[in-house]
């Protein structure tokens, strides 16, 4: 039984110092998190989304920094390939391709919201394996010839810098495959990323180039079509550039990594909008630069990156091809580590396979089976001697082009699913442009490919080119 004890009995305490919560709280070093094209970036310092204009930067900066992340060695050539050969006249594809990119892009989001889950999932789930093995086939056929764009784009950098590609290549390989499985990628990522700032001279160039701003706006708005086969095959591989089917993936899987909930979708819609218009614009100032250096003075074909790199000469002069080499080699490098690694997992994770750098050879197998080999058939296709570069670059943007409408067809379905979206499937308005969207692509593959095949017959389809 306990026995009370009298409050006289107790000893008095010293008094000591109050005690004060601290007046500044200690740093727990927390930060916030977004995803760029697929890439999860940690902004580190900051506690919170701050208001003003930052704020507003950080809710659109995955589309605004990947417009320099996407101006990588295919796009480069195909855009500067464009304005050298057509001058302003394909400005106007670019416009329309911009509504297109973003609503695509949108509709991507929005099923990474609605559902949770990556595209290659979805298709297996809905369509069942059949459907889901082929578009892991046309998945695999698209980033696997943009693999080989980067790294045949790396080689050409290093060698306008004065290093052989015949070095530069395997040693760049071996580097990015080290660094992604063992090293510490996203720290030496923001090196890739900051070198590809070089490209913002572009709308520079097109200023300073002193185009005809009114042929300039003539080819925006007014459309000028010429029947003719290199004129369709360009305006193919604009449309597979600008609405590459990586593009759909990782828009998709970066909402499902940040967790985006059904509720809090506007911020990412607006990104979608916003990233997809600055980054064509940065695309039409390409054409225009180029159109005003290069198709103003009749060279109309462009076959090397220095030919490419003069778009840059009224910025910055005799020094544009090492610049230019600069920012080519880090849109190539940045890309040519990530897409590998996105594709892999994204197949893995349609058939639940284990995927991760985190694991081991043995545990992932089919994970680092993916991953190696795409980096190594790009160092090797790369590696092949005379190869014509922009060509070549071009001709893997059109390959995106003619595999783009399978894609868009998987996407307009599932966004269509009630049973997946709910209240966020397509208005009727955004099936308008999306149907739209497909039937102009394929519309512009098809009149291609036939005419291609029919010219061996001795059916002449288009009247030159």
């Amino acid at each position: 039984m306990n026995k009370d004890v009298d409050p006289k009995e107790l000893e008095e305490l010293e008094a000591g110092e109050p005690l004060t919560l601290p007046i500044r709280p200690r740093d727990l070093r927390r930060s916030i998190r977004v995803t760029i094209r697929g890439r999860s970036v940690r902004l580190a310092g900051i506690r919170h989304i701050p208001p003003g204009l930052l704020g507003w930067l950080l809710v659109l900066g995955p589309g605004l920094i990947a417009t320099s992340a996407g101006n990588d060695a295919g796009g480069i050539a195909t855009y500067s390939s464009a304005g050298a050969k057509y001058g302003y006249d394909l400005i106007w594809v670019m416009v329309i391709i911009t509504v297109s990119l973003a609503v695509v892009q949108e509709m991507c989001a929005r099923l990474g919201a609605a559902t949770g889950r990556g595209l290659l999932d979805l298709i297996r789930e809905r369509f069942g394996a059949g459907w889901a093995i082929f578009a892991v086939g046309v998945i695999l056929i698209a980033n696997g010839g943009v693999t080989i764009s980067e790294f045949v784009g790396i080689g050409a950098a290093m060698e306008l810098i004065g290093v052989s590609k015949n070095l530069a290549v395997p040693l760049t390989a071996g580097f990015l495959w080290y660094l992604v499985v063992y090293g510490n990628y996203p720290s030496v990522e923001k090196i890739f990323l900051a070198m590809t700032v070089v490209f913002f001279a572009y709308p520079i160039a097109a200023f300073m180039g002193h185009p005809d701003w009114v042929q300039v706006a003539h080819g925006a708005f007014i459309p000028k079509i010429r029947w003719e086969s290199d004129y369709i095959f360009i305006v193919v591989g604009l449309m597979g550039t600008t609405i590459t089917p990586y593009m759909q993936l990782f828009q998709q899987s970066s909402l499902v990594e940040k967790g985006v909930a059904r509720r809090h979708y506007g911020p990412e819609r607006a990104d979608a909008y916003f990233g997809s218009v600055f980054s064509n614009l940065m695309s039409i100032f390409m054409i225009i630069a180029t159109a005003a250096t290069l198709y103003v003075v009749g060279q109309h074909e462009i076959e090397t990156a220095a030919d490419a790199a003069r778009a840059l000469e009224p910025v910055v002069g005799s020094a544009a091809k090492t610049l230019f080499g600069i920012g080519l080699l880090g849109a190539s490098l940045l890309a040519g580590a990530v897409l590998p690694l996105a594709t892999a997992y994204a197949i893995c994770e349609a058939f639940g396979l284990p995927k991760g750098v985190n694991l081991d050879f043995r545990r992932a197998r089919v994970f680092f089976n993916l991953f190696t080999g795409l980096i190594v058939i790009g160092a090797v296709v790369a590696l092949i001697p005379n190869i014509p570069l922009i060509k070549m670059l071009v001709w893997i943007q059109v390959l995106n082009g003619v595999l783009l409408p399978i894609i868009l067809v998987f996407i307009l379905l599932l966004i269509n699913d009630s049973r997946l979206v709910g209240h966020l499937k397509n208005t009727r308005f955004y099936n308008v442009l999306g149907w739209g969207t497909f039937a102009m692509i394929t519309f512009a593959v098809v009149i291609m490919i036939a005419g291609i095949v029919l010219e061996p017959f001795g059916i002449h389809l288009f009247g030159g080119g």
